[in-house]
């Protein structure tokens, strides 16, 4: 039973696996007016599915793990880790052990992951190659998305923006920002940051040789923070006087904020009148409501620290960038922050005709980009369209027949599971998966290492002439978390529930 719930899980994947996969309407269970997300990416439809049975909750798990750790892959984890599950069930029936299964598993792996090692190539010497090879790699990540007929726009954008962090991981410091409109064609990279806000009222509309202060401090009179208190009065005086001695106390405190010699003050929170008037007197750049993220990745593009106190202006760390002023994008004012501390930082701008199509494509967009991070970490690629899962499935069949007693036979299992994945390739493209996978064996041992499924032509092709590339971790990563989790589900043999924890 969890077994087959697993597969089940897995299987309703799979048409959303290659370049002609399909979508998904994504209906949460609260009925009438509930929000819908079309999306075809693995980790966001396992992660929005409800399931009572914990194996399929553990492959749900699998995916996110897949989506932390490369960002892309997760379908084809869960859709090999279905395969191999398949296949497993079948000896299982035929009365193999489950030990000698996953002995049989575990010998395959490792061949499988050389026989992958060996195949991948590198081209990070040759910096003009090594572009090529980062273009191929997010074309082949994008051929599967929304952004397929855009994939050259937003594969160059995805690498520029990738390169420009010479060599840092952290993405946070490339920024998506969604604006409907227009069409996904006039999306763009712009170098530096762009915050979805707007400048306070009053204050200066263009800033040079700015001295940023990013806070997280109240800014409000409007009310004495002491709950559950009660102040009497018995005049209208005394009431004024009580609105002096907060207003003095802004005053004050905005003082404080101007001596530490800055021009534009970016809070968390909201600014009300009377600090922002007080600081747009002294010329003094208000962004308020700039939200934590908004805040975060703004230190970090400006160098800066997020202040909360500033009685000692020695201590606190102030952004700087050479230009502030507002931009517009389709109807919306932005502000648009220039020659930050920070080079590495960039934002790319998402047009489009609808907030489905935006999230659709800002979740592609940020597969395409934590695939190509990892590839200039592991420079390594591998050839995709099948044609890794061929390769390694020839290796682990040659292996298979030197092996002794029933592990050949799981051996056997591991690689008819590697060979799904061309084959149910080759059904989402509407082609013949058996004669599709027929021609790609034969191709393999006739010596053929680069030979995949040419998804434009529907038949075999040289998948480094066409430039089909994929990175090597990726690909490695699918190949291990798919093992183990086959291996781990194969230990399972009941369900125990537990009694609820009682209480004292």
């Amino acid at each position: 039973m969890q077994l087959e719930g697993a597969i089940t899980l897995a299987e309703s994947l799979k048409s959303t696996l290659g370049p002609k996969g399909q979508d998904k309407i994504l209906l949460s269970a609260s009925g009438t007016g509930a929000a819908i997300t079309i999306t075809n990416d693995g980790a966001t439809i396992m992660k929005s599915i409800h399931v009572d049975i914990p194996a399929a909750q553990l492959l749900i798990n699998l995916s996110q793990v897949q989506d932390k750790e490369i960002g892309d892959g997760t379908t084809s984890v869960c859709v090999l880790t279905g395969c191999l599950l398949k296949e497993a069930v079948k000896l299982l029936e035929a009365g193999l052990h489950p030990m000698t299964i996953i002995s049989g598993f575990r010998k395959s792996c490792e061949i499988a992951k050389k026989a992958l090692i060996e195949s991948s190539v590198d081209h990070k010497a040759d910096p003009k190659k090594f572009y090529e090879t980062l273009m191929n790699v997010a074309r082949t990540c994008l051929s599967s998305k929304i952004l397929h007929h855009n994939k050259e726009l937003f594969s160059k954008l995805a690498v520029d923006a990738v390169l420009k962090l010479e060599g840092d991981t952290d993405l946070t410091l490339i920024q998506i920002i969604k604006k409907s409109g227009s069409s996904l064609a006039d999306s763009y990279l712009d170098d530096g940051f762009i915050m979805d806000k707007q400048i306070g009222i009053g204050c200066p509309r263009q800033c040079e040789d700015c001295k940023i202060m990013i806070a997280n401090t109240p800014m409000d009179t409007d009310k004495i923070k002491i709950y559950g208190s009660q102040v009497c009065v018995k005049s209208a005086s005394d009431m004024a006087a009580i609105e002096r001695a907060e207003q003095k106390r802004m005053e004050d405190k905005c003082q404080k904020i101007i001596d530490c010699g800055v021009n534009v003050f970016v809070n968390r929170s909201l600014v009300y009148d009377i600090p922002m008037q007080y600081l747009s007197r002294h010329n003094v750049m208000v962004i308020e409501h700039a939200d934590f993220e908004g805040v975060e990745r703004l230190s970090s593009v400006c160098g800066g620290e997020i202040a909360s106190t500033f009685d000692h202006p020695e201590l606190l760390k102030i952004g700087h960038c050479d230009k502030i002023e507002e931009c517009v994008i389709g109807e919306d004012r932005l502000i648009r922050f220039s020659g930050v501390h920070h080079s590495k930082a960039s934002t790319i701008v998402l047009r489009g005709a609808s907030s489905h199509i935006l999230e659709e494509a800002e979740r592609s967009l940020h597969d395409a980009l934590c695939v190509l991070s990892q590839t200039i970490g592991e420079s390594e690629v591998v050839f995709g369209g099948g044609c890794s899962e061929m390769l390694m499935a020839k290796a682990v069949d040659d292996a298979a027949r030197i092996v002794e007693g029933k592990e050949s036979l799981a051996m056997e299992a591991y690689a008819t599971a590697l060979r799904s994945i061309p084959g149910i390739l080759a059904e989402n493209g509407g082609m013949d998966s058996s004669d599709i996978i027929a021609a790609l064996r034969a191709a393999h041992y006739k010596g053929d290492i680069r030979a995949g499924l040419d998804i434009t032509t529907g038949g075999v092709g040289d998948m480094e002439e066409i430039g089909i590339t994929e990175s090597l971790k990726s690909k490695r990563q699918v190949l291990i978390s798919a093992s183990e989790a086959a291996e781990q589900f194969l230990r399972v043999d009941d369900v125990l529930v537990c009694e609820p924890e009682r209480g004292p």
